[in-house]
C-alpha cells in the first residue's frame, strides 16, 4: 500500500512537473515570437512620432470621466492624430480592462492575456511599493486590492508599473487637448521594448499600429497565463 501511494505521488509530481515545463514553453514562445514582430514594427512607428517633445511621465490615477460633449471632442481630436501620423487602432472590449488588454496585445500579440498583464502589474505595485505609493491618493492596500479586480480601470500609475515590470518604454497617443504624445520608460533600466497605446483621456486604451499593419486576430491557446 505505501509502495502504491509513493508510485501514485511520483506520478502527480512528475505530470505537475511536466504543466510546468510546458507553461514555460509556452509563455516563450509566445513571448518571442511578440518580439520578432515587435522589432519590425518599432522603427517605423518611432518615426512617425519621433520629432514630437513628449512630457515628462507623471504617474496618476484615473480622473473624472469627461460628459458627452467633452468626450466626443477628446475622440474627435485623437482619431485626427492617428490619421495625420499614420496610425490606426486595434479596438479593445470596453470591459474595464482594455488598459491590460492593450498591454498584452502589444506584448504578447493576444489581448486574451489581460489577466496574466494585470497579475504581474499588481505583482510590481505590491513588491515596489516605494516607489509607487506617493502617487496614490488613498491608503495603499485599498488600492491593490481594488487593482487587483478584473474589469477594474488601469491607470497612468499601471502604466508605470508595466513599463518597469516589462522593461517597456509605452509610447501613448493621447486625446489631451495639450499633451498629443507621452513616454513613459522603465525606472532603472534601459527599456528592451517599445509598446504603442492610444489613450482617449479617462474612457479608454487601444493597441496602435501603423495604417495597414493592424493584424487579424486568431485564437491561442493561453492556458499558462491563468
Amino acid at each position: 500500500m505505501y509502495g502504491s501511494n509513493n508510485i501514485a505521488s511520483a506520478s502527480s509530481s512528475s505530470s505537475l512537473n511536466s504543466s510546468f515545463q510546458d507553461t514555460e514553453d509556452d509563455q516563450t514562445i509566445a513571448s518571442i515570437l511578440a518580439e520578432e514582430e515587435q522589432s519590425k514594427l518599432d522603427g517605423r512607428l518611432g518615426k512617425r512620432l519621433s520629432h514630437l517633445d513628449s512630457i515628462p511621465h507623471t504617474p496618476r490615477v484615473n480622473g473624472e470621466i469627461p460628459d458627452v460633449n467633452d468626450a466626443t471632442f477628446d475622440h474627435e481630436r485623437l482619431s485626427e492624430r492617428l490619421v495625420t501620423y499614420g496610425l490606426a487602432e486595434l479596438q479593445m472590449e470596453g470591459d474595464g480592462n482594455c488598459q491590460f488588454r492593450a498591454l498584452a496585445d502589444q506584448l504578447f500579440r493576444n489581448p486574451d492575456y489581460h489577466k496574466h498583464v494585470r497579475k504581474h502589474i499588481i505583482k510590481q505595485l505590491k513588491h515596489h511599493r516605494k516607489l509607487y505609493e506617493g502617487y496614490v491618493p488613498m491608503e495603499y492596500k485599498s488600492y491593490l486590492k481594488k487593482m487587483k479586480k478584473s474589469g477594474e480601470w488601469g491607470d497612468h500609475v499601471t502604466l508605470q508599473a508595466a513599463a518597469d515590470r516589462f522593461g517597456a518604454k509605452i509610447s501613448l497617443l493621447t486625446s489631451f487637448r495639450d499633451t498629443c504624445y507621452i513616454e513613459i520608460l522603465p525606472k532603472d533600466q534601459n527599456p528592451t521594448k517599445e509598446l504603442w497605446l492610444s489613450f482617449w483621456s479617462e474612457v479608454h486604451y487601444n493597441s496602435l499600429y501603423g495604417s495597414g499593419d493592424v493584424p487579424t486576430r486568431v485564437a491561442r491557446k493561453k492556458h499558462w497565463l491563468f
